[in-house]
C-alpha cells in the first residue's frame, strides 16, 4: 500500500505522544506542568491556566492524537514528517522494573501501529526501561528490528530504589557506568540514535525541604530540565562511554540543554594537566559534541542561539524540532521561516541532517 508524501518541509524529531495505557501514569505529572500554579479551573472564559485540570485534559488529548489535529497542523504549517515518542517520564518514572518494562513495551507496540497508519508522515523513537542493561538492550533490538523504529528515547535517569542494581543512594540510575556497557554496545550495533530527553524530578525530590521541593517555580522546561539532563550528558561524555563505543549517536534537545554555551569553559578546566591525567575519558567535551552528539531546536526557538551552536559544533550536528504539543507547530514554523541562514545550512537543519542521522525513508 502506498501513502502520499507531503511536500518537502521541516522534519521534527522530538514530538510527544501518549498511548492509552499511559493515562494511568501521566496524571501524576499534572501538577508539575506549571509548578506553583493554583490547581483550579479558571473562573473566566478566556482559557485555562497552564496548570489547571482543564489544561491538563486538553494537553492529554493532544498527546493522544496522531492523525487529526496534529496532522492538520503539520499540513497547514509545512511540517513534512514527525518522529514520535512517548512523553516524559515514560518508563523512567516507574521504580518497579517489571512495570517499567511493560510501560515501554506497550507504548512501543501502540506507537508502531500508529506509524503503520501513515508511515509517509510519521516514524517512531522507542521507549526502553533502563533498570538493567540487558533488558534495555533487548527491547531496543525488538523495537528497531521487529517494529521498525528509527531510534530510542530515554527520559534522563531511571527511577529505582536505593540498593537496587546500578542505582545510587537516592535510587536513581544513570547510564555512564560499566553496568550499561551492554546497552551502549547494542545501540552501537543497531546504529540508531538515542534521544536523551529531560524529565521532572523523582517524587522524593519534590518533598518539602529538598532542592526542588522548596523551589517548584523553577521546575520544568525553563530551568530544571536542562540543569538535570546536562549533568547526565556531561557524565556520559566524561565517563569514557564514547571511547569504548565510538559509533554511539546521542541527540539532545533545546539547543543542547545549554551545554554548547559552556563548552569552552568546560574544556578549559577539563583539559588542565591534573584533570587530564586522571579523567576517565580520552577526549574533552567538545570532541564528543563534534563526533557523537547532535542537538535540536526543540522548544528553544532562538536564532542567535542556533547560530552559536552551529559555530561551536557544526551545522551537520544541528537539527530542527518543535516539542509538540508542549510548544505549538505554528510558533515553531513561524520562527523557522524567519531564521536567516545560508540556504544550504537551512536545508540541512530543517530536514537533511535528520534524514541522514536517523536514516529516514525520505528523499534528500
Amino acid at each position: 500500500m502506498s501513502f502520499p508524501k507531503a511536500p518537502k518541509g521541516t522534519i521534527a524529531i522530538e514530538e510527544a505522544v501518549l498511548d492509552p495505557a499511559g493515562l494511568s501514569w501521566i496524571s501524576a505529572s499534572a501538577p508539575l506542568f506549571n509548578p506553583g500554579h493554583r490547581q483550579t479551573p479558571p473562573d473566566s472564559p478566556s482559557g485555562s491556566p497552564p496548570g489547571s485540570p482543564t489544561r491538563h485534559s486538553h494537553l492529554t488529548s493532544l498527546l493522544q492524537d496522531v492523525h487529526t489535529t496534529r496532522l492538520q497542523q503539520m499540513d497547514t504549517h509545512g511540517v513534512e514528517y514527525m518522529l514520535l515518542s512517548l512523553t516524559s517520564p515514560g518508563p523512567q518514572g516507574e521504580t518497579d522494573p517489571t512495570k517499567a518494562a511493560t510501560i515501554a513495551r506497550e507504548a512501543n507496540n501502540w506507537l508502531a501501529e500508529q506509524v503503520k497508519l501513515n508511515p509517509a508522515r510519521f516514524g517512531g523513537l522507542a521507549s526502553v526501561s533502563m533498570h538493567n542493561s540487558a533488558g534495555a538492550a533487548a527491547e531496543a533490538v525488538r523495537a528497531v528490528n521487529e517494529l521498525g523504529f528509527f531510534g530510542l528515547i530515554i527520559n534522563d535517569y531511571q527511577d529505582s530504589s536505593p540498593g537496587a542494581p546500578n542505582a545510587d543512594k537516592e535510587g536513581k540510575i544513570y547510564y555512564d557506568g560499566e553496568g550499561f556497557h551492554e546497552f551502549w554496545k547494542t545501540v552501537e550495533e543497531l546504529d540508531v540514535p538515542v534521544y536523551l530527553h529531560p524529565r521532572y524530578p523523582a517524587a522524593q525530590d519534590l518533598e518539602p525541604g529538598t532542592k526542588w521541593g522548596d523551589r517548584k517555580q523553577i521546575l520544568g522546561a525553563a530551568v530544571q530540565f536542562h540543569l538535570d539532563l546536562s549533568t547526565h550528558v556531561y557524565a556520559l561524555c566524561s565517563s569514557g562511554i564514547f571511547d569504548l563505543f565510538p559509533r554511539v549517536k546521542v541527540v539532545i534537545g533545546h539547543l543542547g540543554e545549554g551545554i554548547p554555551f559552556n563548552l569552552w569553559r568546560a574544556d578549559h578546566w577539563y583539559n588542565k594537566p591534573v584533570k587530564k591525567a586522571t579523567r576517565p575519558s580520552k577526549e574533552d567535551y567538545t570532541y564528543y559534541f563534534t563526533h557523537n552528539i547532535s542537538i535540536t531546536t526543540s522548544g528553544n526557538f532562538n536564532e542567535p542561539g542556533l547560530k552559536f551552536c552551529i559555530d561551536q559544533i557544526g551545522v551537520e550536528r544541528c537539527l530542527f524540532s518543535i516539542d509538540y504539543p508542549y510548544d505549538t507547530i505554528a510558533e515553531a514554523q513561524y520562527w523557522w521561516h524567519g531564521v536567516d541562514l545560508p540556504a544550504d545550512q537551512k536545508e540541512m537543519v530543517a530536514r537533511g541532517n535528520a534524514i541522514r542521522l536517523f536514516k529516514l525513508p525520505l528523499d534528500l
